[in-house]
């Protein structure tokens, strides 16, 4: 059986409460171990690297890099965030030395809001460009259901970037709910005041106006996991806060929303 079958196989036996990081810190990291694929698909030519998770290929098309968040560059005022330049550079160094062109796998989801293709993004030989961002420490990993097939390899990726503190996680740390006062992707904490089912899922109140939101359909992901069980825990997750200023007074203001067990972790 191979490692990531393994993983899986002991994450369908155990609460996921913390075990991808558990497990998989016991492991050691081998670069594009996990996440490589036989054989190559189709390769198309890249005509500019727009950020350290974005390409655009000569045929027009924009791709984003699926299962991971790279820092954003800068723009219209913006300065840019820590390890952007870094990370659009090391994409960037990928591209070239695979004569400027990529390996596209389409995610189940095969397109974003923006109307970017979404995509795993290989060299010739089948090494994850996603895999090799992340364990530099130039990209988080950023699973979004249903495009889930890499969540557990660059979990793994991202331990050894952590443990070894290479780029962004030299500095990285969750984010206290209480801090939360703007959008976009965050480490978030805090701990579970309350949860609630209704019909948009599971609901996660940590107070200070924040909820984590599981949506019903993604359920079937956390294998029938009893949320309730939560109150009272410190939660560490990690996603897209949204801001909801104008709904009801009921409703928590920040939202972030989960979609695969390997985004949470209880402490």
């Amino acid at each position: 059986m191979t490692y990531v079958k393994s993983v899986v196989a002991m994450l369908k036996k155990a609460s996921f409460m913390g075990a991808f990081f558990l497990l998989l810190s016991t492991q050691s990291y081998a670069a594009t171990s996990f996440c490589s694929i036989k054989p190559i698909t189709a390769e198309f030519s890249v005509k500019q690297v727009i950020d350290g998770d974005t390409l655009r290929l000569h045929n027009g098309r924009s791709v984003r890099l699926i299962g991971i968040d790279a820092p954003e560059m800068g723009g219209r005022g913006r300065t840019d965030q820590p390890y952007a330049v870094q990370a659009k550079q090391r994409l960037s160094a990928l591209v070239k030395a695979n004569n400027n062109k990529v390996s596209l796998r389409t995610g189940q989801e095969s397109k974003d809001r923006y109307g970017r293709v979404l995509a795993y993004t290989y060299d010739r030989h089948g090494a994850s460009f996603e895999e090799q961002l992340v364990a530099a420490g130039l990209a988080f990993h950023a699973v979004i259901a249903p495009n889930i097939e890499l969540a557990e390899c660059l979990v793994q990726a991202e331990e050894h970037a952590r443990t070894a503190r290479l780029g962004l996680w030299k500095h990285a740390a969750y984010k206290p709910a209480q801090q939360i006062k703007t959008g976009g992707f965050t480490l978030l904490q805090g701990r579970v005041q309350s949860v609630e089912r209704n019909e948009g899922g599971v609901w996660l109140e940590l107070g200070h106006s924040v909820a984590v939101n599981i949506p019903k359909t993604a359920l079937h992901n956390f294998d029938n996991e009893l949320f309730e069980g939560w109150a009272g825990r410190t939660l560490q997750t990690r996603g897209w806060v949204v801001d909801r200023q104008g709904q009801q007074s009921k409703y928590a203001r920040w939202r972030l929303t989960v979609s695969h067990p390997s985004m949470l972790q209880l402490k």
